[in-house]
Order: structure tokens, then sequence, then C-alpha cells
């Protein structure tokens, strides 16, 4: 019985000992000459994203936004495809094209493109995808606007 008190003791002054620590831990206020480092790359990536989108994504290895006549034939090739594609969401459209560029330019393998741009591209009414057949349409319309040198 002594071994059940005893245990229970040394369980109950432990747990009071950790949460002592974790409270010193917790209310110690930071010296005014105390300096939170961040990282430089990060504070460099973060200007240059923030700053200038395009060179985000040519640092990415993906192409710039696609702009007027680009842009438009793009947005008109999808619509042709299927207008559920882009169903009024052109900034999306464009986002996820960029994003299939990168697609394109990674995976040298047909099916595999064609898989994942399905997957890629959903929309309310389609939220699997657009099946096979779109998704290469989808993939070449991409392929000829927006990134035609991958």
């Amino acid at each position: 019985m002594r071994t059940h008190h005893t245990a229970a003791a040394l369980a109950a002054a432990t747990l009071l000992l950790t949460l002592t620590g974790c409270a010193e831990v917790v209310t110690s206020e930071p010296k005014p000459d105390d300096k939170i480092a961040s990282p430089p790359a990060a504070d460099a990536q973060a200007a240059t994203s923030s700053a200038d989108p395009d060179a985000a994504r040519a640092a990415a290895g993906l192409p710039p936004e696609p702009k007027g006549p680009a842009r438009k034939a793009f947005l008109d090739g999808l619509n042709a495809i299927d207008k559920d594609i882009v169903h009024g969401k052109d900034d999306k459209a464009i986002s996820r094209g960029i994003d299939t560029c990168g697609l394109i330019k990674n995976n040298p393998e047909p099916a595999k493109r064609a898989e994942q741009t399905n997957r890629r591209w959903t929309s309310p009414t389609h939220p699997e995808g657009h099946g096979l057949g779109t998704a290469t349409k989808i993939l070449a319309v991409t392929h000829a606007n927006i990134c035609p040198t991958y």
C-alpha cells in the first residue's frame, strides 16, 4: 500500500516540477536587444515573390503569367473545349495553366500528364475531373499558349 502512495507522490512531484519549468519558459520576457533571426534565403524569397511574381515563377522553373493576347487565347481555347473548365474563374484557370506547365516540363510520360491534368482541372460539376480526353486537350491548349518552349 505504501508503494502506491509513494509512487503517486513521486508522479505528482515530477508533474509539478515539469509544469513549473514550462511556466518559466512561457512567462519569460524577451530582452529588448534580443532579435529573432530569420533565414536570409526565406527573406529573399519572400521579397522576390511579393515584388515580382514572374521572377518567383522563373526561379521555380515555371513560365510567367500570360498577358494580353496569350492570356485571351489560353482562356478562349479552354472555353472552346468546355465552358465548365474555366467556369468563370479566369485567374484560377491561369494559375492551373502555369501549374500544368510545370507538369509538362517535369513529366515526359503523356499518360501520366493526362492523369494528373484530369485530377488538377476540376470544377463544381466535375469534381473528379473532365476525363482523360478533355485533359489531353487542356494539355495541348496550355502547352501552345502558356509554355510552348517546354
